[in-house]
């Protein structure tokens, strides 16, 4: 069942949902993205975009090939303080990177849940963690907004620059919430805004899928992670998000082109983008 949100209605949810599930369906399958936190991805490698966003040679070489697709926007695993014998959550698990460097953390004693809407990059995942044999990992198809988790059954949810695509914010936080035992930590990476972004970016389906349409005023952010019932809620870090790799989307040049958009706007929209790292706990 569908729960509405307050930012679209449901013929709006069920559109973003199908030009996310689409998108990323064709990465799972081969295809590139431009979703890469503070690199240009689509003329990187995933390592090289990874590498920016705070991750080390180590954790890329310990997850096995293919888990790393270069996705995120930070590194939510290196802030979470996960201890052994914990279960983690992660929110758009993409190829499974995260989980299997979280899992490394939790050890045997602890769990992995990682899930994803995209059956292609749930089938990735699991291949990739029977290449790593993985035993306290596990993959749920399954949307952010109503997550296939029992309630207070995890101890730290993770995510990295995924919920900036849900078309229901409010409605994934009151989620991670529910599944977070009392005192349990939320540490995300994600894009959000300095000040509105115009129309042109705004319609594009390329900057939604590449985590620039679908992003937040931070204080606005902010605030729906205090009101889905958080404390301490706090940026922990944060750095100016590229968009080069977008501007340079042949779609976007010839929708700039026709709307006769002036640089003065496109340095607009390159000072509005920053990757955040958000901390928060269940009290």
């Amino acid at each position: 069942m569908m729960h509405k949100g307050n930012e679209g209605n449901d013929n709006v949810t069920k559109d973003v949902r199908r030009v996310v599930r689409k998108k990323y369906s064709g990465i799972a399958k081969g295809g590139q993205s431009c979703c890469g936190g503070p690199s240009t991805c689509c003329s990187s490698t995933p390592e090289s975009v990874s590498r920016k966003m705070g991750y080390t040679d180590g954790d890329m070489k310990s997850v096995p090939e293919g888990a790393n697709l270069g996705l995120g926007c930070g590194n939510p695993v290196a802030l979470a303080s996960l201890k052994e014998g914990e279960t983690v959550l992660d929110l758009g698990t993409g190829g499974g990177f995260d989980c299997f460097l979280a899992a490394k953390r939790v050890g045997k004693t602890g769990k992995v849940i990682g899930v994803d809407m995209t059956p292609e990059m749930l089938e990735k995942a699991r291949g990739n963690a029977a290449k790593g044999r993985y035993k306290n990992v596990k993959f749920r198809l399954g949307e952010i907004e109503n997550l296939p988790v029992a309630d207070g059954a995890v101890d730290a949810v993770i995510s990295n620059c995924v919920i900036n695509l849900s078309p229901d914010k409010k409605r994934v936080f009151e989620e991670a919430h529910r599944a977070l035992r009392r005192g349990g930590r939320l540490m995300i990476s994600d894009i959000v805004l300095t000040r509105d972004l115009p129309s042109f970016i705004k319609d594009l389906e390329v900057a939604y899928t590449g985590c620039v349409a679908g992003a937040m005023m931070k204080g606005e952010y902010l605030k729906i992670i205090q009101d889905a019932g958080f404390s301490k809620v706090a940026v922990v870090s944060e750095a100016k998000y590229s968009i080069e790799s977008m501007l340079d989307n042949p779609k976007v040049k010839a929708t700039i082109k026709r709307r006769r958009i002036t640089k003065d706007q496109l340095n607009s929209v390159k000072d509005s983008l920053w990757s955040v790292n958000i901390f928060a706990v269940k009290g």
